[in-house]
């Protein structure tokens, strides 16, 4: 397919041109929307409480670094503690087996 505008080669499902904007007249893709993000304590892949996997879900990053992250500003700030504390009795429990959230993402 090729812009009526400047002639620029595109493929088949493009709905704007890359080069000048122009509208091609094809359907835009569908939006994916996800699931709400939920802080909550995962009792499914937890090594102490939770609180680190629920973080690393929340945030969408690697839970190992996630301890490491937390570990640090336990180590070095003392807050660390504390808020491990805090965050593990106000956190809600989650049961809901890991694989089921992501097959329902991409659904």
């Amino acid at each position: 397919m090729f812009c009526t505008a400047c002639g620029l080669q595109m493929t088949e499902d493009a709905a704007f041109c890359s080069r000048c904007g122009k509208a091609t007249g094809a359907p835009a893709a569908p939006r994916v929307c996800s699931p709400p993000h939920r802080l909550s304590r995962p009792m499914l892949d937890k090594k102490i409480a939770g609180v680190c996997a629920g973080f690393a879900r929340y945030f969408e990053v690697d839970v190992t670094l996630m301890r490491i992250l937390w570990i640090i500003l336990a180590l070095f700030t003392g807050v660390g503690f504390i808020a491990y504390i805090v965050a593990w009795i106000c956190m809600p429990r989650d049961y809901t087996p890991v694989a089921s959230i992501v097959v329902a993402q991409h659904t």
